[in-house]
Protein backbone atom coordinates (compact mmCIF):
# COMPACT_ATOMS: atom_id res chain seq x y z
CA UNK A 1 0.00 0.00 0.00
CA UNK A 2 1.54 3.25 -1.24
CA UNK A 3 1.84 6.01 1.20
CA UNK A 4 1.14 8.52 -1.40
CA UNK A 5 -2.51 8.17 -0.79
CA UNK A 6 -4.30 7.97 2.80
CA UNK A 7 -7.23 6.37 2.92
CA UNK A 8 -9.26 6.51 6.51
CA UNK A 9 -12.66 4.66 6.68
CA UNK A 10 -14.98 7.31 9.39
CA UNK A 11 -18.16 5.37 9.79
CA UNK A 12 -20.00 4.96 6.72
CA UNK A 13 -17.56 7.72 4.77
CA UNK A 14 -14.43 7.54 3.40
CA UNK A 15 -11.40 10.09 3.70
CA UNK A 16 -8.85 10.10 0.85
CA UNK A 17 -5.71 12.19 1.45
CA UNK A 18 -2.66 13.27 -0.97
CA UNK A 19 0.25 12.65 0.99
CA UNK A 20 3.09 14.02 -0.83
CA UNK A 21 2.91 17.44 0.99
CA UNK A 22 6.86 18.64 -0.09
CA UNK A 23 5.73 18.11 -3.86
CA UNK A 24 2.59 20.01 -3.06
CA UNK A 25 0.73 16.76 -3.75
CA UNK A 26 1.39 16.85 -7.07
CA UNK A 27 1.02 13.53 -8.60
CA UNK A 28 3.77 11.20 -9.74
CA UNK A 29 2.57 7.48 -11.40
CA UNK A 30 2.56 6.13 -7.80
CA UNK A 31 0.64 8.44 -6.38
CA UNK A 32 -1.73 8.47 -9.70
CA UNK A 33 -2.16 4.39 -8.81
CA UNK A 34 -3.43 4.73 -5.31
CA UNK A 35 -5.33 7.23 -5.67
CA UNK A 36 -7.88 5.14 -8.60
CA UNK A 37 -7.20 2.49 -6.26
CA UNK A 38 -8.86 4.27 -3.51
CA UNK A 39 -11.68 5.63 -5.67
CA UNK A 40 -12.19 2.11 -6.95
CA UNK A 41 -12.25 0.65 -3.24
CA UNK A 42 -15.23 3.02 -2.11
CA UNK A 43 -18.14 0.93 -3.15
CA UNK A 44 -19.74 0.29 0.08
CA UNK A 45 -19.29 4.01 1.96
CA UNK A 46 -22.01 6.20 1.45
CA UNK A 47 -19.65 9.77 1.18
CA UNK A 48 -16.49 10.26 0.05
CA UNK A 49 -13.98 12.90 1.20
CA UNK A 50 -10.63 14.21 -0.81
CA UNK A 51 -8.42 16.59 1.16
CA UNK A 52 -4.65 16.88 0.66
CA UNK A 53 -1.79 16.98 3.11
CA UNK A 54 0.68 19.86 3.86
CA UNK A 55 -0.14 23.73 2.45
CA UNK A 56 -1.33 22.59 -1.01
CA UNK A 57 -4.12 20.30 -2.37
CA UNK A 58 -2.71 19.81 -5.56
CA UNK A 59 -0.66 20.88 -8.02
CA UNK A 60 -1.55 18.36 -10.97
CA UNK A 61 1.14 16.56 -12.60
CA UNK A 62 4.64 16.07 -10.98
CA UNK A 63 7.02 18.00 -13.28
CA UNK A 64 9.99 16.91 -11.77
CA UNK A 65 10.97 13.98 -13.70
CA UNK A 66 10.53 16.01 -17.27
CA UNK A 67 13.49 17.13 -19.10
CA UNK A 68 13.73 18.34 -22.54
CA UNK A 69 16.93 18.19 -23.14
CA UNK A 70 16.73 14.35 -22.10
CA UNK A 71 16.04 11.88 -24.93
CA UNK A 72 13.04 10.44 -24.04
CA UNK A 73 11.28 14.53 -24.83
CA UNK A 74 8.69 14.85 -25.92
CA UNK A 75 6.09 12.95 -23.98
CA UNK A 76 2.94 11.83 -25.37
CA UNK A 77 0.65 13.69 -22.98
CA UNK A 78 -2.52 12.44 -24.32
CA UNK A 79 -1.45 8.70 -23.55
CA UNK A 80 -0.62 10.38 -19.26
CA UNK A 81 -4.17 12.14 -19.75
CA UNK A 82 -6.13 9.03 -21.50
CA UNK A 83 -4.14 6.68 -19.11
CA UNK A 84 -4.11 8.31 -15.76
CA UNK A 85 -5.71 11.58 -15.15
CA UNK A 86 -9.15 11.05 -17.17
CA UNK A 87 -10.09 7.77 -15.72
CA UNK A 88 -9.39 9.39 -12.10
CA UNK A 89 -11.79 12.16 -13.34
CA UNK A 90 -14.01 9.41 -14.38
CA UNK A 91 -13.85 7.47 -11.44
CA UNK A 92 -14.60 10.65 -9.48
CA UNK A 93 -17.96 12.03 -11.48
CA UNK A 94 -19.26 8.37 -11.80
CA UNK A 95 -19.37 7.73 -7.76
CA UNK A 96 -22.55 7.16 -6.77
CA UNK A 97 -22.65 8.75 -3.22
CA UNK A 98 -21.47 12.22 -2.89
CA UNK A 99 -18.16 13.18 -3.81
CA UNK A 100 -16.64 16.72 -1.04
CA UNK A 101 -13.54 18.22 -1.94
CA UNK A 102 -11.74 20.19 0.89
CA UNK A 103 -9.06 22.42 -0.89
CA UNK A 104 -6.62 23.47 1.79
CA UNK A 105 -4.01 25.11 -0.33
CA UNK A 106 -3.42 26.21 -3.59
CA UNK A 107 -4.84 23.65 -6.48
CA UNK A 108 -3.17 24.28 -10.28
CA UNK A 109 -3.39 22.50 -13.03
CA UNK A 110 -4.78 18.98 -13.14
CA UNK A 111 -5.21 19.26 -9.78
CA UNK A 112 -7.61 22.33 -9.58
CA UNK A 113 -9.95 20.07 -12.16
CA UNK A 114 -9.75 17.30 -10.34
CA UNK A 115 -11.60 19.42 -7.22
CA UNK A 116 -13.71 20.55 -9.99
CA UNK A 117 -14.72 17.26 -10.31
CA UNK A 118 -16.35 16.49 -7.63
CA UNK A 119 -19.89 17.13 -6.17
CA UNK A 120 -19.50 19.82 -3.87
CA UNK A 121 -15.78 21.79 -3.00
CA UNK A 122 -15.25 23.37 -0.14
CA UNK A 123 -12.50 25.61 -0.19
CA UNK A 124 -10.65 27.40 2.76
CA UNK A 125 -9.93 31.46 2.38
CA UNK A 126 -6.23 30.64 1.70
CA UNK A 127 -6.78 28.59 -1.22
CA UNK A 128 -6.30 29.41 -4.89
CA UNK A 129 -7.27 27.58 -7.60
CA UNK A 130 -4.69 28.24 -11.02
CA UNK A 131 -5.39 27.01 -14.37
CA UNK A 132 -1.60 26.93 -14.58
CA UNK A 133 -1.10 25.12 -18.20
CA UNK A 134 -1.08 28.07 -20.61
CA UNK A 135 2.17 29.23 -17.81
CA UNK A 136 3.95 26.50 -19.36
CA UNK A 137 2.64 25.66 -22.68
CA UNK A 138 -0.08 23.67 -22.45
CA UNK A 139 -4.08 23.32 -22.68
CA UNK A 140 -6.28 22.77 -19.53
CA UNK A 141 -7.02 19.10 -19.14
CA UNK A 142 -7.94 16.55 -16.56
CA UNK A 143 -12.06 17.85 -17.30
CA UNK A 144 -10.70 22.03 -17.17
CA UNK A 145 -11.31 23.05 -20.80
CA UNK A 146 -15.16 21.65 -19.96
CA UNK A 147 -15.89 22.30 -16.45
CA UNK A 148 -15.23 26.26 -16.24
CA UNK A 149 -17.52 27.14 -18.98
CA UNK A 150 -20.34 25.20 -17.87
CA UNK A 151 -19.40 26.49 -14.55
CA UNK A 152 -18.55 30.52 -14.83
CA UNK A 153 -19.10 31.45 -18.45
CA UNK A 154 -17.03 31.72 -21.44
CA UNK A 155 -16.03 35.32 -20.86
CA UNK A 156 -14.44 34.22 -16.58
CA UNK A 157 -13.44 30.57 -18.10
CA UNK A 158 -11.11 32.22 -21.47
CA UNK A 159 -9.54 34.58 -18.93
CA UNK A 160 -8.71 32.42 -16.18
CA UNK A 161 -7.54 29.34 -18.74
CA UNK A 162 -5.10 31.98 -21.32
CA UNK A 163 -3.88 34.07 -18.23
CA UNK A 164 -3.04 31.49 -15.65
CA UNK A 165 -4.08 34.01 -12.65
CA UNK A 166 -4.61 32.59 -9.85
CA UNK A 167 -8.29 32.66 -8.05
CA UNK A 168 -9.22 33.40 -4.41
CA UNK A 169 -11.46 30.66 -2.76
CA UNK A 170 -13.78 33.63 -1.84
CA UNK A 171 -13.92 34.65 -5.79
CA UNK A 172 -14.30 31.18 -6.73
CA UNK A 173 -16.93 30.78 -4.89
CA UNK A 174 -18.98 34.19 -6.16
CA UNK A 175 -18.60 32.94 -9.30
CA UNK A 176 -20.03 29.53 -8.79
CA UNK A 177 -17.07 27.73 -9.50
CA UNK A 178 -16.96 26.08 -6.37
CA UNK A 179 -19.73 25.22 -3.57
CA UNK A 180 -18.15 27.54 -0.99
CA UNK A 181 -15.11 29.00 0.82
CA UNK A 182 -14.61 29.35 4.35
CA UNK A 183 -12.04 30.19 7.20
CA UNK A 184 -8.51 27.84 7.15
CA UNK A 185 -9.44 26.54 10.21
CA UNK A 186 -13.50 25.54 9.78
CA UNK A 187 -12.50 23.65 6.25
CA UNK A 188 -12.00 20.23 7.74
CA UNK A 189 -14.44 20.03 10.19
CA UNK A 190 -17.19 21.70 7.96
CA UNK A 191 -16.31 19.39 5.23
CA UNK A 192 -16.26 16.44 7.57
CA UNK A 193 -19.52 17.33 9.27
CA UNK A 194 -20.88 17.53 5.38
CA UNK A 195 -19.62 13.82 5.08
CA UNK A 196 -20.96 12.42 7.91
CA UNK A 197 -24.58 14.61 7.02
CA UNK A 198 -24.43 12.34 3.58
CA UNK A 199 -23.63 9.33 4.87
CA UNK A 200 -26.30 9.34 6.98
CA UNK A 201 -28.72 10.49 4.20
CA UNK A 202 -31.21 8.72 1.39
CA UNK A 203 -28.14 7.11 -0.37
CA UNK A 204 -30.11 6.28 -3.50
CA UNK A 205 -31.95 9.92 -4.15
CA UNK A 206 -28.14 10.82 -3.88
CA UNK A 207 -27.17 8.99 -6.88
CA UNK A 208 -30.68 9.84 -8.17
CA UNK A 209 -29.83 13.64 -8.09
CA UNK A 210 -26.30 13.75 -9.26
CA UNK A 211 -27.23 11.39 -12.45
CA UNK A 212 -29.64 14.52 -13.13
CA UNK A 213 -27.31 17.24 -12.44
CA UNK A 214 -24.86 16.00 -14.47
CA UNK A 215 -26.93 14.93 -17.25
CA UNK A 216 -28.53 18.48 -17.32
CA UNK A 217 -26.05 20.24 -19.11
CA UNK A 218 -26.63 18.27 -22.21
CA UNK A 219 -29.80 17.37 -22.04
CA UNK A 220 -32.92 18.86 -24.11
CA UNK A 221 -35.86 20.27 -21.74
CA UNK A 222 -38.34 17.77 -22.85
CA UNK A 223 -35.86 14.73 -22.60
CA UNK A 224 -34.68 16.06 -18.90
CA UNK A 225 -38.28 16.08 -17.67
CA UNK A 226 -38.64 12.24 -18.78
CA UNK A 227 -35.60 11.27 -17.50
CA UNK A 228 -36.62 13.20 -13.72
CA UNK A 229 -39.60 11.54 -13.98
CA UNK A 230 -37.56 7.67 -14.31
CA UNK A 231 -35.50 8.90 -11.31
CA UNK A 232 -38.42 9.60 -9.32
CA UNK A 233 -39.96 6.55 -9.79
CA UNK A 234 -37.23 4.62 -7.95
CA UNK A 235 -36.60 7.01 -5.61
CA UNK A 236 -40.52 6.74 -4.54
CA UNK A 237 -40.25 3.23 -4.28
CA UNK A 238 -37.37 3.10 -1.67
CA UNK A 239 -37.23 2.39 1.70
CA UNK A 240 -35.57 5.75 2.36
CA UNK A 241 -38.94 7.56 0.76
CA UNK A 242 -41.18 5.71 3.20
CA UNK A 243 -38.86 6.37 6.10
CA UNK A 244 -38.91 9.87 5.07
CA UNK A 245 -42.38 10.30 5.04
CA UNK A 246 -43.09 8.42 8.07
CA UNK A 247 -40.56 10.85 9.66
CA UNK A 248 -42.49 13.87 8.13
CA UNK A 249 -45.71 12.84 9.27
CA UNK A 250 -44.54 12.05 12.72
CA UNK A 251 -42.38 15.36 13.27
CA UNK A 252 -39.40 13.50 13.74
CA UNK A 253 -35.58 13.06 12.29
CA UNK A 254 -35.54 10.59 9.50
CA UNK A 255 -33.46 7.61 9.61
CA UNK A 256 -32.71 6.80 6.23
CA UNK A 257 -30.70 3.48 5.97
CA UNK A 258 -29.65 4.48 2.23
CA UNK A 259 -31.88 1.66 0.20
Amino acid sequence: MSDTVIVEKIDQWVKITLNRPDRLNALNLEMHMALRAALENCDGTRAVLITGAGRGFCTGQDLGDRNPDGEDWPPDLGHTLTAYFNPLVRLITELPMPVICAVNGVAAGAGANLALACDMVLAAHTARFIQAFSKIGLVPDAGGSWALPNRVGLARAMGLALTGDPLDATEAAQWGLIWKSCPDEELMPTATALAANFANGPTAAYAGTKSLMRAALSNSFDTHLDAEAQEQQKAGRSNDYAEGVRAFLAKRPANFTGN
